[in-house]
């Protein structure tokens, strides 16, 4: 795997050992970060991290910190390794588990203007709910939540859809949050 772009264009990092992880291909990161626009000074959040891929790429484009949430202990090994060996400084993980993380977030009153989603496709039906009532509470104004899963189920999380896109058995939806005032007007 490499950074496709940014401070660390071509820098290899390293997947989590065997089949559990399922990182996101160069390409769909490509074209997730070409959908995006700039990153740059932004507050990241990279759930079920695996390899941090999400993340790291974020950070080579300009965002000013990134948090990775991952629960499996050869890929949180894998993101501190990966972090070193890139040299971030403003990368920081946790080997937690989503829910739990997102109640503790919450309830600090954290917010992330850019959160990525890439919970295992077999999570899915038990993940949505979950982060349906969490997302928001986490989520800055304004802020965009990416979501990777599998094209035979649906997700859909309380904001505005921004983008719908398949690539291959994958599909990618990419929301916003409403602006801060903006509920307030209508």
């Amino acid at each position: 795997m490499r950074i496709i772009a940014g401070t660390k264009r071509g820098a290899v990092f390293a997947a989590p050992p065997g089949t559990l992880t399922r990182p996101t291909a160069d390409r769909v990161r490509e074209a997730v970060f070409s959908s995006l626009g700039s990153v740059e000074g932004l507050a990241v959040l990279d759930l079920f991290a695996g390899s941090g891929a999400l993340a790291l790429e974020a950070l080579s484009r300009g965002a000013a910190r990134a948090q990775m949430v991952e629960n499996r202990i050869g890929a949180v090994r894998t993101i501190a390794r990966n972090i070193t060996k890139l040299g971030f400084e403003n990368a920081v993980f946790s080997r937690r588990d989503y829910l739990a993380f997102l109640k503790d977030a919450a309830k600090k009153q954290l917010r992330f203007d850019l959160i990525f989603v890439d919970p295992p496709y077999r999570m899915h039906r038990a993940a949505g709910p979950e982060l349906k009532r969490w997302l928001p509470a986490v989520l800055a104004p304004g802020g965009r939540v990416v979501i990777e899963f599998d094209v035979r189920q649906d997700v859909d999380l309380p904001f505005t859809l921004l983008a719908d896109k398949l690539y291959g058995d994958i599909r990618i939806r990419i929301y916003r949050a409403e602006e801060q005032g903006s509920q307030d007007n209508q």
